[in-house]
């Protein structure tokens, strides 16, 4: 519990960016995605791939997600404008995707891949905002040094934001914080408390 008077703000950077188009979900069974804008989902994950550059294309081999918009009345959708989730398999004979989280039909999926720059891009661009005296930290143990090439690569950023002040946290291997209005538990995140007065 935190003492009375002490304000807070939690920030998650999810580190994806999105690749290819968004689309409409149009047939789907919990977390089993068949239709992706009237096609099948699995022949939009190809063509997306196929159309691909090499570097993505290489993202991609190490681990591709699906973005879940959360705010469908937005016009345009951008990296932050989505909850971010894994794809656990693909049904080939029914052209369908599995991802880490139910979307039903009418729901706006855009695929994602997560690299070093983009994790950075997007912690970065958080802390800017942040004006707080103290942090508590819960980061991915698939960032670090998996990713970045350094075991404290969030915690050294956190820290730069709060002026060297105390910073406190863990790895951890699933992370809780807020997306869309709503507390979720994600992977491969930096989700941040951040105190302050």
């Amino acid at each position: 519990l935190l003492p009375a008077g002490l304000g807070e703000l939690t920030v998650v950077s999810q580190g994806c960016r999105p690749v290819g188009e968004p689309y409409i979900v149009t047939d789907s069974d919990a977390n089993l995605i068949r239709g992706l804008g009237m096609r099948p989902a699995l022949e939009r994950l190809s063509e997306l791939v196929d159309d691909a550059d090499e570097e993505t294309r290489a993202l991609m081999a190490r681990g591709l997600h699906v973005g879940i918009v959360v705010d469908e009345s937005a016009g345009e959708f951008q990296r932050g404008d989505f909850l971010v989730r894994g794809i656990l398999g693909a049904d080939h004979d029914a052209g369908a995707v599995r991802i880490g989280d139910r979307a039903p039909v009418g729901t706006t999926l855009q695929f994602h891949v997560r690299d070093a720059e983009t994790a950075t891009e997007d912690l970065e661009s958080l802390l800017r905002v942040v004006d707080a005296d103290a942090a508590l930290v819960f980061t991915c143990n698939g960032r670090g040094q998996r990713l970045f090439g350094e075991a404290d690569h969030d915690a050294r950023r956190v820290s730069d934001a709060v002026g060297g002040g105390p910073v406190a946290g863990m790895f951890c291997a699933g992370e809780i914080g807020p997306v869309g209005g709503e507390n979720h538990v994600h992977g491969y995140t930096a989700s941040t408390l951040f105190l302050f007065g």
